[in-house]
């Protein structure tokens, strides 16, 4: 290589990179450049499209309230876990109860007479049978029969 070839490659090869390059074109405006901030979300909106709601039990199937089923007023909207015999009493030739529920009123019940999940079957000098409607869909029999005696606090 001839001498000015040798020191003309040595200075290029000694020159930063950045410097050996072209400048690049300024932007016209700093502000421009930067994208714009995305709107904030103002609230989410389920939208189901033929789907089903992920947050809704499968079991309940989205009848249910989420308080619970909606009682009616009286011993109608009275379980059968929430009443417990008081007395007995014959009115008209036959057996009387007096049952107390679980709002602490007292109601006085005939065989026949409904409850929220059973019926009231017979009243004896002494106790009550209901026949309780079971909700669960493994249980082989649908009823079942339970017994309470007046002094049913007692006997625990």
């Amino acid at each position: 290589m001839t001498r000015p070839l040798l020191l003309t490659t040595l200075l290029l090869a000694s020159m930063p990179v950045a410097a050996q390059r072209s400048p690049a074109p300024a932007a016209p405006d700093a502000a421009a450049a930067m994208p714009s901030p995305a709107p904030e979300p103002q609230g989410f909106t389920y939208s189901p499209d033929g789907r089903r709601d992920p947050f809704v039990s499968m079991m309940r199937r989205g009848t249910e309230s989420a308080i619970g089923p909606v009682r009616s007023p009286g011993l109608t909207g009275l379980s059968v876990d929430d009443i417990s015999l008081r007395g007995v009493m014959v009115s008209r030739n036959q057996y009387v109860g007096i049952v107390q529920g679980s709002d602490n009123k007292t109601y006085i019940v005939r065989a026949g007479q409904q409850l929220l999940d059973g019926t009231i079957r017979a009243i004896d000098k002494d106790s009550m049978v209901i026949v309780q409607r079971v909700n669960d869909p493994l249980a082989l029999e649908k009823q079942r029969e339970l017994r309470k005696a007046i002094r049913q606090d007692e006997a625990k």
